[in-house]
C-alpha cells in the first residue's frame, strides 16, 4: 500500500541489477490497487538478458516505462548497478516517437494526435510529462522543440536521454511494446512536479558564431572547422593538448554553451572528434547560433545542484519538509566531479527523497521558461503532495 494516501508515488531500489529481483520488486508494486502505471530506470550494467526482459514487457497488464542508463541515483549515491521503479497512483498514459536521428521526419505528425487529444490542463502545472529520448539519437532538440509548440508550457517537463557510455547507439529505452532505440517514450501524469535547473558552468570565450552543422554534427565556427577551434581555445585556457585517446578526458570540463535570450546559456556536450575536424555532440547546436566555450569548477557544479533544489521547492505550493525528489543528472557531471558527486546528489537532495538516473542529456522547463534539451546539467522535479 502506499504509506500516504497524499503522496502519488511509491518507490523501490532494487540493488542488484538481477531480473528475477527485478519481477519480484515490479510484482510487489504491481499488486497494489492503488497503482497505475510504473516506471523504471535501469542501469547499463544491469544483470540482463534482453529477449527474456523483452518478452516480460511485452506481456505486462500494467502501463509500463523507462530507460536504461550509464547510472542510477538512490538518496544520495550514485550506483552503477541496480534498478529504480516508481509507482503511480495517478492515471499514466504513454506514448512514443520514433526516427529521432531521421532528418525525413515530421515529429509534428506523430505528435498531433496526442495535443489534440489532450487539451491543456484546467489548473497550469497540475499535469507533467516524463519524456526519456535515446541520448545519442540527431535530432533530440528538434523532437523538444516540437513537444513545446504541440503541448506549449501549462505542463511540467522532465526527463533525459537514456544510452550508454560507450557511445554506441543501442536499444536503451523501453515501454510495453518492448526496447525501443533512436525514439522517445513520453508518459502523461495527473501530477504536480515543481522543476528546477541549473548547471555551473561559466563563459571562458568570446562568442562565437556557429557557421556549419548537421544534426548533432558541429561543422564550423566562424567558418574554421569546430575542432580546431575548440582545441585552441583549450590550449590557450589550460595548456592542454589532445591526442589520439584522452579526448573525453579534456573535453568533459570545456561544454559549449549556446547564448539564449534572458536565461542561462544551454549547455552542449562535445562526444569525440567527427569527420573533417567536426565535432559529435549530444544534441544540435544550430547554424546561426552563438555558443561560448565554458569551464567549471566542482564548487559552482556543487552550488547550481542547490540552485536546481530551490528553484524546484519555489515551484511547489505546500511544500512539505521532505518530498519526493526526481533528480536527472548528467553522467558528464559524475566524470568531472569524480568522488566530489556525493556532494553535489547531497546538495540537490536536502531534506527530501530523491531517486533519479545520470543520463546523456536533460530535459526540463520550469512551467514558465522554453522547453530545453540541457548538457551537463542538474534537474531537480519534486513531486507535489497535492496530486
Amino acid at each position: 500500500m502506499f504509506a500516504n494516501k497524499e503522496v502519488p508515488m511509491r518507490v523501490i531500489f532494487e540493488e542488484t541489477g538481477n531480473f528475477a529481483a527485478l519481477i519480484d520488486a515490479f510484482t510487489e508494486l504491481a499488486n497494489m490497487p492503488e497503482t497505475q502505471g510504473i516506471m523504471i530506470l535501469a542501469c547499463e550494467a544491469n544483470d540482463w538478458k534482453f529477449d527474456e526482459v523483452e518478452h516480460w514487457l511485452k506481456s505486462s497488464a500494467i502501463p509500463i516505462f523507462g530507460g536504461v542508463f550509464p547510472q542510477i541515483v538512490s538518496g544520495v549515491k550514485n550506483y552503477e548497478k541496480g534498478t529504480i521503479l516508481v509507482a503511480f497512483k495517478e492515471k499514466l498514459e504513454i506514448f512514443t516517437v520514433k526516427g529521432l536521428g531521421d532528418t525525413t521526419i515530421n515529429f509534428e505528425d506523430q505528435l498531433t494526435p496526442y495535443a489534440d487529444q489532450w487539451q491543456p490542463p484546467e489548473k497550469e502545472g497540475s499535469e507533467t510529462f516524463i519524456v526519456f529520448v535515446d541520448g545519442l539519437s540527431k535530432r533530440i532538440a528538434d523532437l523538444v522543440e516540437t513537444m513545446f509548440y504541440c503541448f506549449g508550457l501549462s505542463r511540467n517537463y522532465i526527463g533525459g536521454g537514456a544510452g550508454s557510455l560507450s557511445f554506441k547507439q543501442k536499444p536503451c529505452l523501453f515501454c510495453q511494446k518492448g526496447f525501443l532505440q533512436d525514439a522517445a517514450v513520453v508518459a502523461r501524469l495527473d501530477v504536480t512536479c515543481g522543476t528546477g535547473v541549473a548547471h555551473g558552468w561559466q563563459t571562458i570565450s568570446d562568442s562565437m558564431k556557429v557557421t556549419g552543422s548537421e544534426g548533432n554534427k558541429l561543422k564550423t565556427l566562424e567558418w574554421q572547422p569546430a575542432f580546431q577551434v575548440y582545441q585552441q581555445l583549450i590550449k590557450d585556457f589550460s595548456g592542454k593538448i589532445f591526442t589520439d585517446d584522452n579526448f573525453f578526458e579534456i573535453a568533459k570540463s570545456f561544454p559549449f554553451g549556446i547564448t539564449r535570450l534572458d536565461t542561462e546559456v544551454v549547455v552542449r556536450d562535445p562526444l569525440m572528434k567527427g569527420p573533417s575536424d567536426s565535432l559529435i555532440c549530444v544534441g544540435e547546436i544550430p547554424a546561426g547560433s552563438f555558443v561560448r566555450l565554458l569551464n567549471g569548477r566542482p564548487e559552482t557544479l556543487i552550488e547550481a545542484a542547490i540552485k536546481a533544489r530551490q528553484l524546484a521547492e519555489s515551484n511547489v505550493a505546500d511544500l512539505p519538509e521532505s518530498a519526493n525528489a526526481f533528480i536527472i543528472d548528467c553522467i558528464s557531471r559524475v566524470l568531472f566531479l569524480e568522488d566530489r558527486i556525493a556532494e553535489e546528489l547531497s546538495a540537490a537532495a536536502g531534506s527530501h527523497k530523491m531517486f533519479g538516473a545520470m543520463t546523456l542529456g536533460e530535459i526540463a522547463n520550469n512551467g514558465r521558461d522554453y522547453l530545453e534539451f540541457f548538457n551537463k546539467t542538474t534537474v531537480i522535479g519534486i513531486f507535489s503532495d497535492k496530486s
